[in-house]
């Protein structure tokens, strides 16, 4: 696998890992009662940005490093799904 191939990967699954953290640990405003003037009862209390970033290099690397092992320690690929699923139409 090539460096680039590599880095169009993990940014992949980084981007979509970080949709997947964003919400967690999510308070609004309204939650904690507390609306400052100027925004919506739905703004974030508190963004913790860095906390977000490092959750979310952290899940994508190992997932990343799962999906580099299969694939290029196991051999196991995309042109292999079609193996792995049934055959429906018989």
């Amino acid at each position: 696998m090539s460096l680039l191939t590599v880095a169009a990967v993990f940014f992949i699954i980084w981007w979509t890992v970080l949709f997947i953290v964003l919400p967690l640990g999510y308070r609004s405003q309204e939650e904690d009662g507390e609306v400052m003037l100027g925004t919506v009862e739905s703004a974030p209390k508190a963004f913790r940005g860095g906390r977000v970033l490092l959750m979310t290099t952290v899940i994508s690397i190992a997932i990343h490093l799962g999906y580099y092992g299969v694939t290029t320690y196991f051999g196991f690929g995309i042109a292999d799904i079609p193996n792995i699923l049934p055959d429906f139409g018989n």
